[in-house]
């Protein structure tokens, strides 16, 4: 918030600030989405729905798991919340007591931890590198368990990494879910359509022996351009959709109607999202291999080419810590100083890599116009040009 407040702060003073750190497609919600909102509203399709969603909606959903990730879930399996954060929260609820534990890969998504812990569970933290792709080993999973681990999540494709776990390392993983009978899942599946060839997305849920002990997020925002309408679901073996469904019925209650008329057109485009997010996804791929081929040209950045969502998560360490500083703004000690330094000298806006567990890292999101990375990537460039920057001491 520090970093908003600053970044607002500066372009009410008429600064030119890029923003590199949202987590939202910068695309428009494709025109039959949007249109389907709007009969919604002519239409009278405006009161109050069934808690856990429409029944055009859920069977809609039902649908799409069963053609794009080959599951099979029946309607009242199914809980359309306000986004999937919150469904991932009630989810939460639903699964764990004061006292279990969680394991939450690094890097992470900023709200997992803190959610863990305001349903009184405990997150353990389990660091991922670089040079692993981002992605959990099954020797680290092992390490990791307790007998009061109770839940695994899994963000694939991943913010903030993009990194996508193959069916091969799925498959390990499963088979250590199989020796922990208490052991559930949570995957979190928002940016599935959000990913670059060859990578393919596979469902947890759909391994072998897994589907009782997977409780499946995703939504409409990353892949649709549906931020703003705030819709998600669960996808769970039924007791846990009904917990989570009773959740829902005494805090929000059902998410809103028009919402839902718009999201039934958005499955209706087809597997993937249908030609308009197919679109939306070709875009991102130049964009992401524009930002990396910059970032990677820049001597002390390390980076992978990511094959999913829309982030990059370059490894900054080699520009922050002892001996690292910047003419005319003084030692960069940390990330947190490092992305202040971009945001007030160079006038873009990216994220600490501390928010998700990577400290040596930041998070750059290239959902933005070709045009507007071209301009963050020159001035990021010049702010670190060894005429004015200093590397750390080794």
């Amino acid at each position: 918030m520090a970093f908003t407040d600053l970044a607002t702060s500066l372009k009410e003073r008429g600064v030119d600030v890029i923003g590199l750190a949202a987590g939202e497609p910068d695309f428009d919600t494709p025109k039959e989405i949007a249109d389907a909102g709007v009969e919604a509203i002519r239409t009278g399709i405006t009161h109050y729905t069934p808690n856990t969603g429409t029944s055009a909606l859920r069977k809609e959903i039902c649908k799409k798991l069963k053609v794009d990730n080959g599951l099979d879930y029946s309607p009242d399996q199914i809980v359309v919340s306000n986004g999937a954060k919150q469904a991932i929260w009630q989810a939460l609820l639903a699964a764990v007591s004061p006292g279990d534990e969680v394991i939450v890969p690094a890097p992470y998504w900023v709200s997992y931890t803190e959610m863990v812990r305001l349903a009184n569970a405990t997150p353990v933290v389990v660091e991922t590198t670089s040079d692993e792709d981002f992605l959990l080993s099954p020797e680290k999973l092992r390490k990791a368990l307790t007998p009061r681990s109770r839940l695994l999540i899994l963000c694939s494709p991943s913010n903030p990494t993009g990194a996508i776990y193959p069916r091969s390392l799925l498959l390990q993983l499963a088979e250590i879910v199989k020796d922990h009978p208490r052991l559930l899942v949570l995957s979190d599946e928002i940016y599935e359509y959000i990913r670059y060839h060859p990578a393919e997305h596979h469902s947890f849920a759909a391994l072998p022996d897994m589907y009782e002990r997977t409780l499946t997020v995703n939504g409409f925002s990353k892949a649709y351009a549906m931020t703003g309408w705030r819709l998600g679901y669960l996808a769970a073996p039924i007791r846990f959709a009904k917990a989570a469904a009773i959740i829902q019925s005494q805090s929000t209650s059902g998410a809103n109607s028009i919402s839902q008329h718009a999201a039934v057109a958005a499955l209706k485009l087809g597997p993937g999202g249908g030609k308009p997010v197919a679109q939306m996804v070709e875009a991102f791929q130049s964009r992401r291999d524009y930002v990396v081929r910059r970032l990677q040209a820049i001597p002390g950045v390390k980076l992978a080419t990511p094959p999913g969502a829309f982030y990059v998560l370059p490894d900054m360490r080699n520009f922050f810590g002892s001996g690292a500083a910047a003419e005319g703004y003084g030692s960069i000690p940390d990330s947190d100083t490092f992305c202040r330094y971009l945001l007030e000298k160079a006038h873009v806006a990216v994220v600490p890599g501390d928010a998700f567990g990577a400290p040596e890292c930041i998070r750059i999101s290239y959902a933005a116009a070709i045009e507007t990375l071209e301009k963050a990537m020159d001035r990021i460039c010049k702010a670190l040009d060894p005429a004015v920057y200093t590397l750390r001491k080794n």
